[in-house]
């Protein structure tokens, strides 16, 4: 276990964490987009380069994001352009990464392009309902990849959100039955 990677990782679990405590939409992106440089680091230290990828691209998707007005991130090909690109990386790490190509890695090196499609799907909606329910594909599909990396700040983040979705649909999306 590399020690600087897993400082690296803990940097960017608590930058992601404290994004949810943000007032504002700008800043909840600024801090994930910080976080995501972090992650980027800490998964290329780790050689789990389908993580490393995945969370450059994410930096380039939060700019986006964050500047809503001039690059109109709702329409529809942001998304194909975004696919494309999660897909491209996972195509490279088998070719560029020398990653070998067994039954094992194309799974697990697929399960975060998977969530990342899924959390840019959401990132297309407002409300937080529909956010919530894509992050329970999301999670938990980072979470698996994060164990098979190693990462503790990563599975500790991922553990975090997982509980923060769960708590979100049990305090905002389910019926309350009236006594």
């Amino acid at each position: 276990m590399d020690i600087f990677a897993q400082i690296i990782g803990i940097v960017a679990m608590v930058i992601t964490c404290l994004s949810f405590q943000c007032k504002e939409k700008k800043n909840v992106l600024l801090f994930q987009l910080t976080g995501s440089a972090f992650f980027t680091i800490n998964f290329f230290l780790l050689d789990a380069f389908s993580g490393a990828l995945l969370n450059a691209i994410g930096i380039f998707r939060a700019i986006v994001f964050i500047n809503e007005k001039t690059f109109r991130p709702k329409h529809p090909a942001w998304l194909v352009a975004f696919c494309f690109i999660f897909l491209l990386s996972y195509v490279s790490v088998f070719t560029l990464f020398d990653k070998q190509f067994t039954i094992k890695n194309m799974i697990s090196e697929l399960l975060p392009v998977i969530a990342m499609i899924a959390s840019t799907i959401s990132f297309r909606y407002s409300d937080a309902k529909t956010v919530r329910q894509y992050g329970l594909i999301s999670s938990p599909l980072w979470l698996i990849y994060n164990i098979i990396s190693f990462s503790v700040g990563a599975i500790i983040c991922e553990i975090l959100n997982l509980f923060s979705i769960v708590i979100g649909i049990f305090r905002h999306d389910l019926p309350r039955r009236r006594s």
